[in-house]
């Protein structure tokens, strides 16, 4: 049975029976709504671990994200034997590079915060980590300004401080754009999170619905009430309340009849066309978690999109929308980060030919730049994102 109709059932204790000469129904619905917390472990819980649509839009953005390789880059030639690209490569014992990537993607899109530890060896930079936002905490100075960090776990923190002399720090944060907070991001669950909650409350409404036989339930009346003061005793309410709620609620009491004496009449109450538009509710709050993360609906089998014309353009701009700006941003600024230790000269790139998704507009501009030939090879290898072509070992071009 319905919660509300639940209640409809319930006599109040202090109600004599006989004060009573024909039945009241009172049905409230001035509730306000109720959100569910915006910290990060409850958006992780309602949006990640309970929500299918976000669960995926985070799983496509980091692992895609992740394929992407970095190639470093010296003076804008592109090196293969350097130990920043080692360092890359081979992050920790533990993770690989797409694993270390993914994580702190994974964690800019729950949180709008990513960090990274280096660990040094002799004061050179050997292995990096990912740390989890919600046990990192900033001390800041009179300012505003992050003097030190520090990450508890475990009834433990390390403390990370950045150098004043070299400005290097064995922490790197990474943030999303945040226009109310000078310190942490702003992550896109954030801000679908009453989208997620709307999705969720349609989910546990439609659980409940087959909970309470895959039907909407309907009303009890006493056709003998407010006949010479007639009305059901307690006995036989609490009786029949504990007999609807023991029979004929539930999956498994479907279509099981029910057996009606003394004057009783069951009203079936249906759904109207207005209580059945909670399923377009439910795909419109889907529709809103695609968009904050940048996702095209399509790309999840969301129905109605008509965006794009096929799935080939929704993927191409997810790509070049979602996960490019994303990643060229964490290679400009993980670059940045190593460079205090590796040199200024260092620069992270990324690798635009080894995209599949990008083949085909890759094949395009290339097609475009082999007939002209006002352009020097080196400049077309510029055009395409393509280091200058190095000399051979013996010298020749």
């Amino acid at each position: 049975m319905k919660p509300w109709l639940r209640t409809a059932f319930s006599r109040p204790e202090n109600t004599k029976s006989s004060t009573h000469t024909s039945p009241l129904i009172a049905l409230q619905l001035a509730n306000a709504a109720r959100w569910s917390s915006r910290d990060y472990s409850g958006l992780a819980r309602e949006g990640y671990q309970r929500n299918a649509v976000a669960y995926r839009c985070v799983r496509m953005i980091a692992e895609a994200a992740a394929s992407v390789a970095f190639c470093t880059r010296r003076n804008g030639e592109c090196v293969q034997q350097d130990p920043v690209q080692t360092l890359l490569d081979n992050p920790n014992p533990n993770h690989s590079r797409a694993e270390l990537m993914e994580s702190l993607y994974g964690y800019l899109q729950l949180s709008g915060n990513g960090y990274l530890e280096v660990v040094c060896v002799d004061d050179v930079p050997k292995a990096l980590f990912t740390l989890r936002p919600d046990r990192m905490s900033v001390r800041t100075d009179n300012r505003g300004c992050p003097l030190s960090w520090e990450y508890e776990v475990g009834g433990r923190a390390r403390c990370f401080i950045t150098d004043t002399l070299t400005g290097r720090s064995k922490l790197h944060h990474m943030r999303l754009f945040n226009p109310v907070d000078d310190i942490y991001g702003f992550s896109p669950l954030e801000a679908a999170a009453q989208a997620v909650d709307v999705h969720n409350a349609g989910g546990v409404w439609t659980k409940a619905l087959l909970d309470n036989s895959a039907r909407p339930s309907g009303a009890l009346i006493y056709n003998s009430a407010g006949k010479n003061g007639e009305r059901l005793s307690d006995e036989q309410f609490a009786r029949l309340k504990s007999e609807l709620e023991t029979n004929h609620a539930g999956a498994q009491a479907a279509g099981r009849p029910l057996l009606l004496e003394g004057g009783l009449d069951w009203k079936p109450m249906s759904m109207s066309p207005h209580d059945m538009d909670f399923i377009n509710a439910r795909r419109e709050a889907a529709r809103e978690i695609a968009l904050a993360f940048g996702v095209p609906p399509m790309l999840l089998g969301i129905p109605g999109d008509n965006t794009y014309a096929n799935y080939k353009e929704a993927n191409l701009a997810f790509w070049r929308q979602t996960i490019l700006p994303l990643v060229q941003k964490t290679a400009d600024s993980i670059g940045t980060w190593l460079g205090l230790w590796f040199g200024e000269d260092l620069s992270l790139h990324v690798e635009l030919d080894k995209i599949p998704a990008l083949s085909s507009e890759r094949a395009l501009i290339w097609n475009r730049l082999k007939d002209v030939d006002f352009l020097s090879d080196d400049e077309k290898r510029d055009m395409v994102g393509i280091a200058k072509h190095m000399p051979d070992e013996r010298g020749a071009k």
